[in-house]
């Protein structure tokens, strides 16, 4: 007898599941959205984002003309800066800074180059737009490491040391090597591509589920079910399973569809562990998307309400702010999100090869969350419709 309701039982799991991938497929405006996330919107993030300099506009102001200032501008070169012409006065340049056409104003003073023959002191003035803050700040490291070796370069040529063939002094000085792991070309394209592709499990893991359940209250359909000898729990974890598989599918198509073979992004750890990983984390944010459907009327509503949890979850998940840089209130807020465990635990498994044994930690903290939001899930929904 207990086979029989076990056959049963799970009979009737399938039907429904193969019930929800048949309304996703009948949905086609969702259904090419989630094909859009899942491939051109992270080949747009992962191409078009950059956190590098690149061909920064360039003004020269040289009121020297002289070998030293004509060679030190010569320092400043693609693919970090373009020349975007020289001027004659300080009003210009401030102009091209206000207008948009500038990056930067380099401003090198009369008497420059008789100073550096006399073995004295002097300046150059850079004027930076820092509207936009990062670039500003890249324009700012970069200038200050080109006129740096400029001027121990024109040092050391002064005492007569000898220089090496990378600009450095044959003398006791301080020899500073990095070292960069993980990512040592420090392409941008591998952390925004990958980030991307976790935002928009995220999105979807809790958008999917949440429309699937909204949908069979706008049409009525959910009072069917509940006369149906179908029990809250199979109306729900069918919901669950299907989109799961969705987003699966999406997950694998943005990897080796789009990152892998466009973006040679290596992966250094186990697919597998990976894959397991993201089916834990979207079956908690599914149950997260549940119980959104069971407070909202409507799409809409649903909608407005996946956006208002996945903001604070995107700003407290560290990949936009480090966690040390964060308030302390904002690092204990950092804890309850389960993007924060999901990014750390992803990236250690993509980039850094990373086993079960290193990220257990955070895969325990999904798991508890999930326990919490399964919990709160399923006394709500029976609470509903039970």
């Amino acid at each position: 007898m207990g086979f029989i309701v076990d056959r049963i039982w799970w009979s009737r799991l399938q039907a429904m599941i193969w019930k929800e991938l048949l309304q996703l497929l009948r949905d086609p405006i969702l259904l090419v959205f989630v094909m859009y996330a899942f491939s051109a919107d992270i080949y747009n993030a992962a191409s078009g984002v950059s956190f590098q300099l690149n061909n920064a506009a360039l003004v020269l102001l040289d009121m020297d003309r002289s070998a030293a200032s004509r060679e030190l501008a010569g320092r400043f070169m693609p693919p970090e800066f373009h020349w975007a012409g020289a001027i004659q006065h300080a009003s210009q340049g401030q102009k091209l800074l206000d207008d948009g056409k500038a990056m930067a104003v380099l401003d090198i003073p009369p008497g420059f180059g008789a100073a550096l023959a006399r073995g004295e002191g002097t300046a150059v003035q850079l004027q930076i737009d820092a509207s936009n803050s990062v670039q500003g700040f890249l324009t700012s490291v970069d200038a200050t490491q080109i006129v740096t070796r400029f001027g121990l370069e024109q040092a050391a040529q002064r005492l007569g040391l000898n220089l090496g063939g990378a600009g450095t002094v044959d003398a006791p000085v301080i020899n500073n090597q990095s070292r960069v792991w993980f990512n040592p070309n420090q392409n941008d394209a591998w952390f925004m591509g990958i980030s991307e592709l976790l935002n928009v499990i995220t999105l979807f893991a809790m958008l999917l589920p949440a429309a699937a359940m909204v949908r069979e209250k706008e049409r009525g359909t959910i009072e069917q079910l509940l006369v149906s000898p179908l029990s809250p729990l199979q109306i729900m974890v069918p919901k669950i399973i299907a989109m799961v598989a969705v987003i699966l599918g999406g997950t694998a198509l943005g990897l080796f569809g789009i990152l892998v073979p466009l973006f040679a992004i290596p992966i250094q750890g186990s697919l597998l562990l990976f894959f397991a990983l993201t089916t834990l984390y979207t079956c908690t944010l599914a149950g997260i998307g549940i119980l959104i459907a069971t407070m909202t009327r409507n799409m809409a509503q649903a909608g407005m309400m996946v956006i208002l949890i996945l903001a604070p979850m995107m700003f407290l998940s560290g990949a936009w702010t480090p966690p040390e840089a964060m308030p302390t209130v904002m690092r204990w807020g950092m804890y309850v999100s389960p993007l924060y465990y999901y990014i750390n635990a992803s990236y250690g498994i993509l980039m850094k090869g990373a086993g079960l044994a290193v990220l257990w930690p955070m895969m325990s903290g999904i798991m508890v969350i999930a326990v919490l939001v399964s919990s709160a899930t399923v006394m709500r929904f029976k609470k509903q419709f039970g």
